[in-house]
């Protein structure tokens, strides 16, 4: 049980951790997408795009790293701007593992031996030496097109972009964006955000690719059931297949510790996984 407790553990840092990195940026004038000039079709982008405040369901994770593979099942639960919480519990409900995350820190608990790691996203940027942004991570799991260090995109943010065709796809990259660069690829014809891929500048290739696909409804919107995020040069992947999706916020969204928990650094963590 506790292999395979740090199992479902190490899978959840690592789907912190892998969003904590990094593209070549392209430069250039809008062109026209489709039959619409680069801006009208981003506002589209925009307008049409779910604004959803909570998203919940339920998550099948799988974990393929270095010919390593494991899996587990999951609730995924997100507040905008608020919380990203996954919690584990394949004993009869009873949770075993949870990880929270908020624009303040990362917390990841240990129920069953009555153990947590606390980080702060200050100290994180400080060791990964790149700033990492809550709500671009928050924005990867729902499925937006984001702007660093912006919670919610608006008309006037069109001019802040650039977008260029790329075969069946548009693809939408940030004017400014500080030490990481993203680009967007979203269908020409629907709009929906089909792949996210963040990088560093100056670094050939993409540090972190975020494919979205098998989209249906939710909530009079559609959002993908089916999330790959992959790391290319660490031979990472991270397959995770939703389902029974909400857009209900009647949750806590806060996780209260007693005091017979102890803490753990986080270097006894990694040292726990890696043996």
């Amino acid at each position: 049980m506790k292999t395979s407790f740090l199992r479902y553990l190490g899978i959840m840092a690592l789907v912190v951790l892998a969003a904590a990195c990094s593209s070549s940026r392209h430069a250039g004038k809008s062109q026209m997408i489709g039959n619409l000039k680069g801006e009208e079709y981003l506002e589209k982008v925009i307008e049409y795009a779910p604004r959803w405040q909570a998203l919940t369901g339920k998550v099948a994770f799988s974990l393929d790293m270095d010919g390593k593979s494991a899996s587990l099942n999951a609730t995924l639960r997100m507040k905008k701007g608020e919380v990203i919480q996954l919690s584990v519990a394949p004993l009869l409900g009873i949770e075993v593992a949870r990880m929270e995350i908020t624009p303040e820190r990362i917390l990841a608990v240990d129920r069953l031996h009555k153990r947590y790691v606390e980080i702060s996203f200050e100290s994180l940027s400080g060791m990964l030496r790149t700033e990492i942004d809550f709500n671009a991570l928050q924005s990867l799991f729902m499925n937006e097109v984001f702007l660093p260090g912006k919670p919610q995109l608006e008309a006037g943010d069109v001019r802040r972009f650039r977008v260029f065709p790329a075969g069946s796809r548009a693809m939408i990259v940030p004017k400014s964006s500080r030490a990481l660069s993203y680009q967007f690829f979203t269908g020409t014809e629907s709009g929906l955000l089909e792949k996210t891929c963040v990088g560093l500048d100056g670094m050939d290739g993409y540090a972190l690719e975020w494919d979205y696909s098998d989209f249906s409804g939710l909530d009079g919107k559609l959002f993908p059931r089916h999330i790959v995020a992959r790391v290319p040069a660490k031979n990472f992947s991270l397959d995770m297949k939703l389902s029974r999706m909400s857009v209900s916020a009647d949750w806590e969204s806060s996780s209260a510790l007693s005091s017979k928990y102890r803490r753990m650094e986080l270097r006894e963590l990694l040292d726990m996984l890696v043996k």
